[in-house]
């Protein structure tokens, strides 16, 4: 059986966490396989990297490093993690992926989209997600949530205007790839569930007719 690669994407606060843990429940109930891990992180390498990425004192950090610790981190984790669990058809659902570095270093940043998802082509050896769900909130209403929850990482300090630039690259980014599926993340938390396993049924029967059409071809 071929694994499945999801992405989980959308700016800070807006609930990715419980729509995983969700769904992953909804899939262990159908008997399938589940790696759940995030990024950055998700091997031992790549949580140092996180460490410091996130490290609320390293102010000093320029974009430009910023950027490529991102994708260092997921350099390892998709040649450890990810690509050996999908060929062993594991479900591989991921809390961000190479989505948040092109809106938060590509468009937030101003690095430019186009730098960032060629440092991350090399990094993820082509590697993209089957469906991402875009979890899509405005950017006053995540960081009031994540305040909430305690202490800010350093990005998640950052001023207003930027955490508005991610809302905005997220929008620009869903109109350019059809894997994403945007979702308003103000919904409530069982019918925004209920829309992604809507999704997700819906792929695997697209999925299963290519197949099914090949062989008889």
């Amino acid at each position: 059986m071929k694994g499945i690669f999801i992405t989980f994407e959308g700016p800070d606060g807006s609930g990715k966490t419980t729509q995983i843990n969700l769904l992953n429940d909804y899939f262990k109930k159908r008997g399938r396989e589940v790696l759940l891990t995030r990024e950055p992180g998700g091997t031992q390498i790549s949580e140092k990297i996180r460490n410091v990425i996130l490290d609320p004192e390293n102010k000093g950090m320029s974009f430009v490093c910023e950027a490529l610790l991102y994708a260092a981190s997921r350099a390892q984790h998709v040649y450890e993690v990810i690509i050996p669990a999908l060929k062993s058809g594991k479900i591989v659902i991921c809390d961000r992926f190479v989505d948040s570095s092109i809106v938060y270093q590509g468009y937030a940043r101003g690095l430019g989209e186009e730098m960032i998802e060629n440092i991350n082509f090399y990094a993820t050896q082509g590697l993209n997600p089957d469906i991402t769900f875009l979890l899509s909130l405005p950017a006053e209403v995540g960081i009031k949530r994540k305040s909430k929850g305690g202490e800010l990482d350093r990005l998640e300090q950052e001023d207003i205007l930027f955490h508005q630039k991610v809302y905005e690259g997220y929008n620009k980014l869903k109109n350019k790839y059809k894997r994403i599926v945007e979702i308003d993340a103000n919904r409530d938390i069982n019918v925004i569930h209920s829309m992604i396993v809507e999704k997700i049924e819906k792929y695997e029967k697209e999925v299963s007719y290519e197949t099914n059409y090949c062989h008889s071809s």
